[in-house]
């Protein structure tokens, strides 16, 4: 079945299955402020995050991933609720709830942060946004973070405020963003550095610009505030900006999230594993040094200590091309194995269209887990194998996020 196919059912010998049901859309579900803007640009398949409705692509897939490497995209991430954190206490708090030693970071700066339970489990992977001494937003990924975060804080005995922030981000992606942020802002956004930030007021509207993205390619997110009223106008204004560069909606581009090594919570991270699991067990993303008794502190010194018995690895998968990820094409983890017997999963996977092979990540026994360890992994054409390699699969040191612009031409100055 192709996405411009019409409904089609199997028999599975039960009875019909309809392989591509619909998503209800109705009140119960929350809307992204950028819901009825992104909608006009033809979303074909929704999914829910943070409770709310997430386009994930516009019908083809494989030409938003190549609009990103080659263009510049534009994404609805409403879905990415900010937990603002306030108060006097706002940064022992927030210092509190993440394994990173948040005295190393500035005002204006931005870090990817885990959130840990006391077992020292993932709980979301949010970037942190510092905004001020005692002024913080997470930008969640898809758990209830909110909820955890204030029944911590009602027993905390500290002077602090958790609430949900009226603010909600756009990402503009690839070599062409910064021609277009230009467009926007002026020059001076190219001032701002690898996961830093700026504010601006637009137009009248209140946001702020930090380069960051869920892509590994070149690109910021813009952050709305009063994002229930000012939404919609922020995406026409990047639109407008964007159409003159061949500018395209899309959805997160999963394919390159794969190739970059970057990881989806609720699929390669979860509350049962803990950053050591996931390779991202270092001294600067889980200080165990830090004076700060951070949440899960016991737990994962003492995994550390002892070490893991498994881990999320790197696999090339054989056989035939899988899908694009966020296509419907991988409704389940698939099974690894190893002389017959079931050893792990597969947690993500798809085709890569620039390296031409299916990639993925698979959590595996550590023992299994060396580079060039053979496996075999069920797909839903079969099993075939695969062998454990390096991730990510491309741009390993994050080179290409963090070019520097030239000032009035807007494009990487490497390229000059």
């Amino acid at each position: 079945m192709t996405l411009d196919e019409g409904p089609l059912t199997l028999d599975d010998g039960l009875g019909a299955v309809v392989p591509d049901p619909r998503i209800l859309l109705y009140p119960r579900l929350r809307k992204s402020p950028f819901f009825w803007a992104s909608r006009r640009h033809g979303v074909a398949m929704y999914s829910v995050y943070n409770h709310t409705y997430h386009p994930r692509h516009y019908g083809d897939p494989v030409a938003e991933y190549w609009a990103l490497l080659n263009g510049v995209t534009l994404w609805d991430v409403g879905v990415e609720r900010q937990i603002e954190i306030t108060g006097p206490d706002a940064f022992e708090f927030t210092n509190m709830l993440v394994p990173r030693d948040l005295t190393k970071c500035e005002v204006g700066q931005c870090k990817y942060v885990f959130i840990t339970g006391e077992d020292g489990g993932i709980l979301n992977d949010p970037v942190l946004l510092r905004l001020g001494e005692n002024h913080f937003w997470l930008s969640l990924a898809d758990s209830d973070i909110l909820l955890w975060a204030r029944g911590l804080a009602i027993n905390s005995g500290l002077d602090v405020t958790v609430e949900e922030a009226d603010v909600g981000p756009v990402q503009v992606q690839g070599p062409l963003s910064g021609q277009v942020m230009a467009a926007i802002f002026g020059d001076g956004v190219f001032d701002i550095g690898y996961y830093r930030l700026q504010e601006y007021e637009l137009d009248g509207m209140e946001v702020i610009v930090s380069r960051t993205g869920y892509t590994a390619e070149l690109g910021f997110e813009i952050y709305v505030k009063n994002a229930s009223r000012d939404g919609v106008r922020l995406w026409e204004t990047v639109w407008a900006a964007g159409e003159p560069f061949g500018m395209r909606v899309i959805g997160p581009c999963h394919m390159r999230r794969i190739e970059a090594g970057i990881l989806a919570h609720g699929c390669d991270i979860t509350f049962d594993t803990n950053p050591f699991e996931v390779g991202m067990g270092y001294d600067w993303m889980v200080d165990l040094e830090q004076e700060a008794d951070f949440i899960g502190k016991a737990a994962l010194t003492r995994i550390k200590e002892q070490g893991v018995s498994r881990r999320l690895a790197g696999v090339e998968i054989g056989g035939a091309p899988l899908g694009t990820f966020n296509d419907g094409s991988m409704i389940e983890a698939f099974p690894v194995w190893r002389g017959g017997e079931r050893v792990g999963e597969v947690t993500s996977a798809c085709f890569s269209p620039r390296l031409e092979r299916n990639i993925g990540f698979a959590m595996v026994p550590t023992e299994l887990s060396d580079i060039g360890t053979e496996l075999d992994i069920e797909t839903p054409a079969g099993i075939v194998p695969a062998v454990v390699v390096p991730k990510p699969f491309v741009d390993p040191t994050k080179d290409t996020p963090k070019q520097a612009f030239v000032a009035g031409n807007g494009h990487p100055a490497t390229e000059n």
